[in-house]
């Protein structure tokens, strides 16, 4: 999860939120842009192309899925960000949201904006304004940070909301999941601004308002945008996710797509499916790939966590959540022929019981496709039978 600040803030002010979040394996990434935080030596030009620039280094360093979270003038540069790297972008999580058209205030209305740099009596009197539950230390915490600003620099992220990007003015470039969160009391970014100028321009967004907060619900409601996200999160984690000691690869990724496409694209033409999960082996790139497609469907979550290679042969570890939160876990053996397509895939799942449901789940989602004899033939798990003593 990469979380990208707002106008005169810095990376610090997702840290209450963060230790909030109950999504153990998700990495978190905070950054400084260009002139905030502690690069505010940094020259310029101060522009939203360049900040977009490095948030997109960012990501592209990382090399793995990530779910984008920006606040207020940040939502642009993360909508920007994921437009142009929809296959690494999982999510995006617009905090107060400055449409990405940008704002156009009057110029009565824009100028004080343009003059707080430096200004800490005038930052903490828009900061107040704009909020209902800023902690006292919190408050004074981003006043210092905001005063650190230079002047020039102040103004010139005033110009980048204000004006905004002209992609601004049709659907956005990104069609993943997407999460808007405003607070319940927030008078700059409102209820209007979010349907008229953001929530328009998305497909299928859903939108959240967090009661007793105002333009900084991270800040001032941690807990509760710790929920949204840890939800969000759980939505979008990709069955198909792998960690950092193992390389993206059409195996892996096709559990993402959760496609018969993307797994015959995998297999060769005489591929075989052994797994514990099986009565017997599965034949054919055909009937392989129907049951892999059929399997990654059950699983709300799976990650690939480690991997190994000798020759043709891959052997990946994992862990999964299937359906109603069963926990399984196992080895995936992966045997390529010459041209880099699998020719046998073998699994070991376990624990056992979890292994009967998951067998038994998977033969009624395929009865119309597959031979069910190759599955776990009973619902639930199977008994010890009694011992029958013979009569002397």
């Amino acid at each position: 999860m990469v979380l990208v600040h707002g106008f005169l803030d810095d990376q610090h002010v997702w840290d209450g939120m963060i230790g909030e979040l109950g999504s153990a394996d998700v990495e978190t990434v905070q950054l400084d842009l260009a002139g905030f935080g502690e690069r505010t030596e940094a020259n310029g030009p101060f522009t939203l192309e360049r900040f977009v620039s490095e948030v997109g280094a960012v990501v592209d360093t990382l090399g793995k899925p990530v779910v984008l979270v920006g606040q207020s003038m940040a939502a642009p540069i993360v909508e920007l960000v994921a437009a142009a790297r929809p296959e690494r972008t999982l999510g995006l999580v617009l905090v107060a949201p400055i449409p990405l058209a940008g704002t156009h205030l009057p110029e009565e209305t824009i100028e004080p904006f343009r003059a707080l740099g430096g200004d800490p009596s005038a930052q903490r009197a828009v900061r107040q304004q704009l909020s209902t539950s800023f902690g006292e230390a919190d408050l004074d915490r981003v006043i210092v940070v905001g005063c650190r600003m230079r002047p020039e620099v102040v103004r010139a992220a005033v110009g980048c909301w204000d004006t905004g990007h002209p992609d601004g003015k049709k659907p956005s470039g990104y069609t993943g999941p997407v999460l808007v969160i405003r607070g319940a009391d927030d008078g700059f970014v409102t209820a209007e601004v979010v349907v008229r100028g953001v929530l328009g321009r998305f497909g299928d967004a859903i939108s959240e308002t967090v009661d007793g907060a105002g333009h900084w619900p991270h800040i001032e409601q941690p807990t509760a945008v710790a929920a949204l996200l840890d939800a969000l999160l759980v939505k979008t984690s990709p069955p198909g996710d792998t960690s950092g000691h193992v390389a993206p690869q059409r195996w892996t990724t096709a559990f993402a797509d959760k496609s018969t496409d993307s797994f015959g694209e995998a297999l060769a033409e005489e591929a075989v499916l052994d797994a514990s999960i099986l009565t017997r082996p599965i034949e054919g790139r055909e009937q392989v790939k129907q049951v892999m497609a059929a399997a990654s469907g059950i699983y709300d979550s799976l990650t690939f966590t480690h991997e190994a290679t000798e020759g043709l042969r891959t052997y990946l570890e994992w862990r999964a959540t299937a359906s109603g939160g069963t926990r399984m876990e196992g080895v995936t053996i992966l045997t390529k022929d010459e041209r880099g397509r699998i020719e046998r895939v073998t699994i070991h799942h376990r624990p056992l019981g979890a292994v009967l449901r998951f067998s038994a789940e998977l033969r009624d989602r395929l009865l119309d496709r597959i031979d069910p004899t190759h599955f776990h033939n009973g619902d639930r798990l199977p008994t010890r039978p009694a011992i029958q003593k013979e009569r002397s």
